[in-house]
């Protein structure tokens, strides 16, 4: 779909606080990160205004004393823009407008979320899903794109009592974006198709797969170029990269794994978007480990960190083991308080991925957790199927190794993903459970 956001255009954004609130950001630190998504998005932001609320006014969301301090506002910077930091209503949009007037913009920060996407967005899939997702949201939002029709109409057939024009093309444009919905849905599944295929051929391929989360800008294709010279785009801005880059990487040991860059993760991420998301977002639920990214840097990082976890609970995989990677330390002044923090995040590596610092104690990391997620066992396995000899050494630990008149046994720990490929072979006189984890 088109842009929203034009470069160049001013911006005055709004953020609300509501009484009995228990968001992990202040309102002050919410504004500051959408201020960041519209420099992102290419706007430059000239102003801000906040108020504190009980609750949402039902018309316009801020009270009308604010509104017409907004109006000032917009008088006096140039602005021809003004986000707010809350998703408004289609009413609340279209009365806002209203009261505003036709020479002002009004969108709010699911809007400017998506057309970053849009903007960062190169991959079919990654067009698909943004595509699907602006669809949606903007569905039952059309009305200001035909003002000028409706306006027309009520001059024209006031008091007819007839269906103008202007309502006739605005429901054509609904049953025509209905449609246009029904399709990427369609075409959508069929990546969702072809990523399972994907992931079935890893598994096959008995390939462990760690997956990278993280608040956007944390650092996470900085991490997977520093340890896959993936050439991953690469940016000071919340989600300079979009589409999901996979490669494998060695473990110490000589062990492979595939690491998966994922979209990043942002606090009050639409649910347009993690719905749109799915396919890629499966990525997350189907990885062995995770690795959390953190910017140690950045002063909101426990909130940053718990949005990330509202994300991954909303997925349904905070089960899974989860290394923490505390990056940037490169930037830190004060190691006393960056001591403070690492505290709050158990199984932590301090690195910095920009500087290539820590990140072979990280992969040793790694290694240790996915080996913790390894069962026990001792296999018999015939001469004729010295592919399973090489897949134990590749994929496991051999901790003994002996060859007798009915084949090589071999006693050690293999990855939980591997223990069908294997079940048969197991001795019956093995002293250790075939299913007991480590």
């Amino acid at each position: 779909m088109k842009e929203i956001v034009g470069r160049s255009e001013k911006a005055v954004i709004v953020g609300i606080g509501f009484s009995g609130d228990e968001s992990i950001f202040g309102v002050d630190e919410s504004l500051d990160e959408l201020a960041a998504l519209a420099r992102t998005a290419g706007l430059e932001v000239v102003g801000r205004l906040r108020q504190k609320l009980d609750r949402p006014h039902p018309a316009t969301l801020i009270g009308p004393g604010k509104i017409e301090e907004l109006k000032d506002e917009i008088a006096l910077t140039g602005a021809d823009t003004v986000v707010f930091d809350e998703e408004l209503s289609p009413r609340q949009q279209r009365e806002i407008e209203e009261r505003l007037g036709e020479h002002v913009k009004v969108i709010d920060r699911t809007t400017l979320i998506l057309d970053i996407f849009a903007k960062h967005a190169h991959t079919r899939e990654g067009v698909l899903q943004v595509s699907l997702a602006q669809y949606r949201y903007r569905l039952p939002r059309l009305t200001r794109q035909w003002t000028h029709l409706s306006r027309q109409t009520a001059r024209t057939a006031a008091g007819v009592g007839l269906r103008g024009p202007g309502e006739t093309q605005l429901e054509v444009d609904r049953r025509a974006i209905r449609r246009r919905i029904a399709h990427l849905e369609k075409e959508l599944e069929e990546v969702r198709k072809q990523r399972s295929v994907h992931r079935r051929q890893r598994r096959r391929a008995s390939l462990p797969v760690v997956a990278l989360v993280g608040y956007t800008n944390a650092g996470k294709s900085t991490l997977l170029n520093a340890l896959t010279d993936a050439n991953v785009l690469v940016a000071d801005q919340l989600f300079a990269t979009l589409d999901p880059v996979t490669r494998k990487i060695s473990l110490p040991g000589g062990r492979e794994i595939l690491m998966t860059d994922t979209v990043g993760f942002i606090q009050k991420l639409p649910p347009t978007v993690v719905a749109a998301f799915r396919a890629t977002l499966e990525e997350v639920k189907e990885a062995d480990v995770l690795l959390h990214v953190v910017d140690i840097t950045h002063r909101h990082v426990l909130a940053q960190a718990k949005a990330v976890g509202e994300v991954l609970e909303e997925l349904g995989v905070t089960d899974k083991p989860m290394v923490v990677a505390l990056n940037k330390i490169d930037l830190l002044n004060d190691l006393e308080e960056a001591r403070k923090v690492a505290r709050a995040f158990p199984n932590s590596v301090a690195i910095s991925a920009a500087e290539k610092i820590g990140l072979d104690e990280l992969l040793e990391r790694l290694k240790s957790t996915l080996e913790s997620q390894m069962v026990r066992i001792e296999v018999t396995i015939p001469y004729s199927e010295g592919d399973l000899v090489s897949l134990f050494h590749q994929r496991g630990v051999v901790e003994n190794e002996r060859h007798t008149e009915e084949g090589t046994v071999i006693s050690g720990l293999l990855p939980v993903w591997l223990i069908p490929r294997f079940r048969k072979l197991v001795e019956s006189k093995s002293s250790v459970p075939v299913d007991k984890r480590i």
